[in-house]
């Protein structure tokens, strides 16, 4: 099953060319819930609806160093501190933007803006201290996650070990299309996955290249406690643009439009619009799909 939030902050499921909406006030109490929602009776074309942001969750726990590709590409930069795994962090909830919703470039603070694909987890239900082998029972479903990353204010952040700015900005946080419910997935480490840029290959790798298991990601973090609707990224793969021989001209640049594809889940689309329509592009700071709390 897709699980899409849409137009004002209606949640519905997908059936094949339609949007069919549930009676439960946003996507986070829907896994509150259990799922166990019914529908209002109302359907509507998929071509229809405006996709926002699948979830906004109460907590976004952040994976980096996951895929060993990604680590060894670190190594071309030699930072004061390398890129491991086992790092997390929060990312910036409110930074949070959906399909198609522009990427603000933010120029008087960075000139580096990077791209990283990455496989999220939803939380299906509230937990703590539990076992790989306890895992599965806790994933509500899989969204694709484009990591957007201010290079040049990550490298100085990096000098403390610590990085949170460079990746919370708003807009950087493009999540999406939708949820895809582990029935549909299958086994989440046998998933293609692409990066591109006007078209472009960025970044192609497979889920299955990842040094520790999404179990193991989540029973790792799991002692900070799970509410339902958390979100947990895996990490991205190789390829992203500053850790290239020619950074400079990968990184993203106002006009560029950049498509996050993962087998089984669809692709996550988002233009670069510079500074200046930043408000036009967060909507006067609406943000559907919001939750307070």
């Amino acid at each position: 099953m897709k699980l899409v939030t849409f137009d004002d902050g209606r949640v519905g499921h997908v059936v094949d060319d339609k949007v069919v909406e549930l009676d439960v006030p946003d996507m986070r109490r829907y896994f509150e819930l259990g799922g166990d929602v019914r529908p209002t009776g109302r359907e509507v074309p998929l071509a229809g609806v405006r996709l926002r942001a699948p979830i906004i969750p109460k907590k976004f726990f952040h994976t980096a160093g996951n895929f060993r590709e990604h680590h060894e590409e670190s190594k071309n930069v030699n930072w004061s501190h390398p890129v491991l795994p086992w790092i997390v962090f929060f990312q910036n909830v409110d930074a949070i933007i959906g399909p198609d919703e522009p990427i603000v470039y933010p120029e008087a603070l960075t000139n580096e803006m990077d791209y990283e694909l990455e496989l999220a987890v939803v939380i299906s239900k509230a937990g703590a201290f539990f076992s790989p082998e306890e895992a599965e029972e806790h994933i509500g479903g899989y969204v694709i996650f484009n990591d957007i990353t201010a290079r040049d204010i990550q490298r100085e952040e990096m000098k403390s070990g610590v990085f949170c700015l460079s990746k919370s900005i708003d807009t950087f946080c493009p999540l999406g299309p939708w949820i895809v419910t582990p029935d549909e997935i299958g086994d989440p480490h046998d998933l293609a996955m692409q990066l591109r840029v006007n078209g472009g290959l960025r970044q192609e790798s497979h889920s299955g290249r990842m040094l520790v298991t999404i179990a193991e990601i989540l029973s790792h973090y799991s002692p900070m406690g799970y509410s339902p609707g958390d979100v947990i990224s895996t990490g991205t793969v190789a390829g992203v643009a500053g850790f290239s021989e020619d950074a400079a001209s990968l990184y993203l640049r106002p006009g560029d439009v950049v498509e996050a594809e993962i087998e089984g889940i669809g692709v996550l689309r988002n233009p670069i619009v510079p500074w200046a329509e930043r408000d036009a592009a967060r909507g006067g700071g609406e943000r559907a799909g919001a939750t307070a709390g």
